[in-house]
């Protein structure tokens, strides 16, 4: 079974607060989703592999560390998703972007694949997907099934809001799967949205509600 993480470190978690609260406008919730997004993915990479390399410092020659293998593959779920893209990028700065499109039926909130772009060795690459919400498990669960359709076999899954229901679904369907959460919050309502939630993350961020 993948392990359900919540990361939280007390800077995740103040942010967190001020991205909940439905006065906070677009500029600042587009920001502290990233900056959430960044702390995130440094928490989230501890295990990354290392190896050594030859550098000379201005005082000498030195064996140092760097990051081994090929770069990730960061992963946004459009379009809310990419709010967290600049963040993780700041921390991974030569990470790949792949994109997968999804949108959700507002009747029956089964989400639909529109569009899948990725590099053409992802079967080689950590990828990690990123989407601030963890509502019923759908979208994440398509989105792995899509990615490892195409080859990939490392795959995490980031999200800052996540409901008990989605991380149960994505746990017996993906069981290989580790999720990262800044928060696991009480449930999910009827309506698809999770409660206490911060609203629907897509209009927060670009301003379209």
């Amino acid at each position: 079974m993948g392990k359900f993480t919540v990361l939280n470190h007390p800077l995740i978690q103040h942010k967190l607060t001020i991205i909940r609260q439905k006065d906070t406008g677009t500029n600042e919730f587009r920001q502290v989703v990233g900056e959430i997004a960044g702390l995130m993915v440094y928490e989230m990479t501890r295990d990354l592999p290392l190896e050594d390399v030859e550098i000379e410092t201005p005082i000498g020659k030195s064996i140092q560390k760097q990051l081994s293998g090929k770069k990730p593959v960061i992963v946004p779920i459009l379009r809310a998703g990419l709010g967290m893209v600049p963040g993780v990028l700041q921390m991974l700065p030569s990470a790949r972007v792949g994109h997968i499109g999804m949108y959700r039926d507002e009747k029956t909130l089964k989400p639909h694949e529109y569009f899948f772009k990725m590099p053409p060795d992802i079967e080689n690459r950590d990828c990690i997907i990123v989407d601030p919400m963890l509502a019923t498990g759908g979208s994440a669960n398509m989105a792995i099934g899509a990615l490892k359709k195409r080859g990939a076999t490392k795959i995490r899954l980031a999200v800052l809001v996540a409901a008990p229901d989605g991380v149960k679904h994505v746990q017996d369907e993906n069981p290989d799967v580790d999720i990262y959460a800044a928060a696991e919050d009480e449930k999910l309502m009827s309506n698809g949205y999770i409660f206490p939630g911060l609203g629907d993350a897509g209009d927060r961020l670009f301003g379209t509600k």
